[in-house]
């Protein structure tokens, strides 16, 4: 395993539509384990292959409900009309955070590491790391989608007492 280098805003490839994968090969296996290592290196919930340079679909999430997802091939589609506004950020969008608006429940379609489909119906923060994730497939980033102006994200330091 390997952490890569995330691509940033302004690197052309985030922009791109991805295409479908067709078989699993060692090499993709590889690059799923490395995308886990390296979102988890960038204490991220989520990453898509764009975002390491590949133009497959593939994304992987994380958002510490003890499941780790990976999403190849992914098709969504919104249930309800209900929505969620909510602070979002991204790994290729560093130091910055906005507002974005996304359907509170999907259902997700894809086939796992294993080539195995499977159907998932997500709410919430899952439903939003999904939506999120699956954009960067199509070429869009959550800077196209955020309601207002983006925001510097504020980390709050901890004292030496607090962080023990």
């Amino acid at each position: 395993m390997a952490i890569r280098t995330i691509r940033t805003i302004g690197d052309s490839i985030l922009e791109k539509k991805t295409k479908p994968v067709k078989e699993m090969t060692e090499r993709l296996q590889e690059l799923i384990s490395d995308m886990f290592e390296t979102m988890y290196d960038a204490n991220g919930v989520g990453l898509a292959a764009p975002q390491v340079g590949i133009l497959k679909q593939i994304f992987v999430v994380d958002i510490g409900d003890g499941n780790r997802y990976v999403a190849i091939n992914p098709e969504i589609r919104t249930l309800g009309e209900e929505v969620q506004t909510g602070e979002e950020g991204c790994l290729s969008v560093p130091g910055k955070e906005g507002i974005v608006t996304r359907p509170m429940k999907i259902e997700v379609k894809a086939l796992d590491q294993n080539m195995q489909e499977y159907t998932l119906e997500a709410s919430g923060f899952l439903a939003r790391a999904f939506s999120h994730e699956n954009d960067h497939l199509n070429g869009i980033l959550y800077t196209e989608k955020v309601e207002g102006e983006l925001e510097d994200v504020v980390y709050e330091e901890l004292d030496e007492e607090e962080a023990i």
